[in-house]
């Protein structure tokens, strides 16, 4: 028997949920009567729904993991246009190797875990769990950032000024206009990976690099650390919407403690909301659980949440819920990318 061709495992398309399709709020008021995870994810959409009306408070996206591959991309897309979110940090992944690549007009494909993947890889298909994604078409990704590395001014760029250039390019050049790289450019959110190399994004850096090894565009780690306590520091309060944890969970409560070490007396995240399958007993649960983050200065312990839940499951509930009880109606647009337009 003939091994499967490429085309027989890239058949059917992942589709990204709608949260406005419908309306959980009543799940969500009813889980609060309940126990267990139930209650946790009630607590965690009336939380995320309280900074939303908080008039102060600035909303941080910390995503981590593959949800945006899973179908959760609209999802983000739609916080973004919503002003339910204020500014994003992210694993390179999350922004480049899935968002950007589907505005590159390519797709995610409902796979199996259950697959030889020695036959994967000779078709040039990596797999993301039970989600496949075409490797020559990543590839194409990655040339994609290294034309944009191609057509920068030589010199070091924070990650969100380097994204906030893909989002311009993504203007004129898309093949799927709805991307969370140039919706957050369009309306002003800026978008951080602290680890940016760690993806596509990073291979087409190097492709850049090599081609010009005396003047070319590199991306400053630390430059972000510093804007993103910049926008920490104009904000009275802020609140956390964390998927998964790691380097974007640590990069932005680490805000916190920097503005303290600039001389600055900032309060910490007033609120926070963790989705995670981590685990605590091994010291970490992927960068601290939020109580213990208090113990750092980093979150106040009194409005925060852990949620143990994979995070395509509870996740389209808490924001179909948020969305659903309007309270992003009333607020400002921050726009915090503006802060660092003329530096």
């Amino acid at each position: 028997m003939a091994e499967p061709a490429k085309k027989d495992f890239l058949k059917e398309e992942i589709r990204h949920i709608d949260i406005a399709s419908f309306d959980a709020t009543p799940i969500i008021d009813a889980y609060e009567g309940m126990s267990f995870t139930a209650r946790d994810l009630a607590r965690a959409a009336k939380l995320y729904d309280r900074m939303l009306q908080d008039k102060d408070c600035a909303i941080f996206l910390a995503l981590a993991g593959s949800t945006s591959a899973g179908g959760c991309m609209q999802l983000y897309v739609d916080l973004v246009k919503n002003n339910m979110i204020d500014a994003v940090i992210s694993t390179g992944a999350s922004i480049v190797d899935m968002d950007f690549f589907e505005a590159l007009g390519f797709h995610h494909y409902r796979g199996t875990p259950n697959v030889d993947d020695g036959v994967l890889r000779k078709n040039y298909i990596d797999r993301i769990y039970d989600t496949y994604i075409d490797e020559e078409q990543l590839q194409e990704c990655d040339h994609a950032v290294e034309k944009i590395a191609d057509s920068l001014e030589p010199r070091p760029y924070s990650s969100r000024e380097f994204i906030a250039e893909m989002g311009k390019w993504l203007v004129k050049n898309s093949k799927k206009k709805n991307s969370l790289v140039q919706v957050a450019h369009e309306n002003g959110v800026p978008i951080f990976c602290p680890a940016f190399s760690d993806c596509s994004a990073g291979f087409g850096l190097v492709l850049h690099q090599q081609k010009n090894p005396a003047r070319h565009v590199s991306i400053d780690s630390v430059k972000d650390f510093s804007e993103l306590t910049k926008i920490k520091m104009a904000s009275p309060t802020s609140g956390l919407l964390m998927i998964g944890g790691g380097v974007p969970k640590n990069f932005v409560q680490d805000t916190v403690v920097c503005a303290e070490v600039l001389g600055k007396d900032v309060p910490m995240h007033k609120y926070a909301v963790q989705i995670t399958v981590a685990d605590a007993r091994d010291g970490a649960c992927s960068s601290s659980t939020l109580k213990e983050a208090s113990s750092w200065g980093k979150v106040d312990a009194g409005q925060e949440q852990m949620v143990y839940a994979e995070a395509t499951s509870v996740l389209p509930l808490l924001a179909s819920y948020a969305y659903h009880k309007g309270s992003w109606k009333g607020r400002k647009r921050r726009q915090f990318a503006r802060m660092f337009a003329k530096e």
